[in-house]
């Protein structure tokens, strides 16, 4: 278990960051039309949702404030030259009764699924993970029926760990981890 992630203070970490297809951002209000659009659709199912309007707005809130209670968070996903349009939601997350640092992803588009956006954003999270905010072990929960998700953490290099702490006991799912870089607690 990693219950020892800090508090990194905002300025110190990178807010947005760049791979060769897409911008990941901090999230902000701009984001809401969005992001309420995917969790009250049935897309959000394997997350709990659909949620109602309310829940959306906190779920959103949330993520936002993630970033000034821990110093970092997770990124809207954003082609090249379209910040604006956020397809998705991937990054670190570590609420304060997650057992594991956790680097989750959510794509909010449809039209996306399978151009390899989420591999893409996913492996830059990682890597931040790792090298920028020093983690020492990094997992992804999963819905067991979640079989986009399983697939993209196999394609990353995660594996099953059936031993690892569950964040939800009353609502069981699996837990994929991900293999250390090389400079990972170095």
């Amino acid at each position: 278990m990693n219950r020892a992630a800090p508090h990194i203070p905002v300025s110190t970490v990178d807010q947005r960051l760049e791979t060769e297809r897409l911008v990941l951002r901090r999230p902000d209000a701009r984001d809401w039309p969005a992001a309420r659009a995917f969790f009250m659709s049935e897309r959000s199912a394997p997350i709990g949702g659909p949620s109602d309007e309310g829940r959306a707005w906190r779920i959103l809130a949330a993520e936002i404030g993630h970033w000034d209670m821990r110093g970092y968070g997770m990124w809207i996903v954003t082609r090249r030259g379209a910040e604006e349009t956020a397809l998705g939601l991937i990054g670190p997350w570590f609420p304060a009764d997650w057992p594991e640092t956790e680097i989750g992803w959510m794509i909010w588009d449809d039209s996306v699924e399978g151009t390899g956006i989420a591999t893409e954003a996913a492996r830059a999270a990682i890597n931040h993970a790792w090298d920028v905010l020093g983690w020492q072990t990094i997992v992804s929960y999963i819905a067991p029926n979640n079989t986009r998700s399983i697939r993209l953490a196999e394609k990353l290099g995660a594996v099953l760990d059936p031993e690892a702490p569950q964040p939800k006991p009353d609502q069981p799912c699996l837990v994929y981890r991900h293999p250390a870089s090389q400079g990972a607690g170095a």
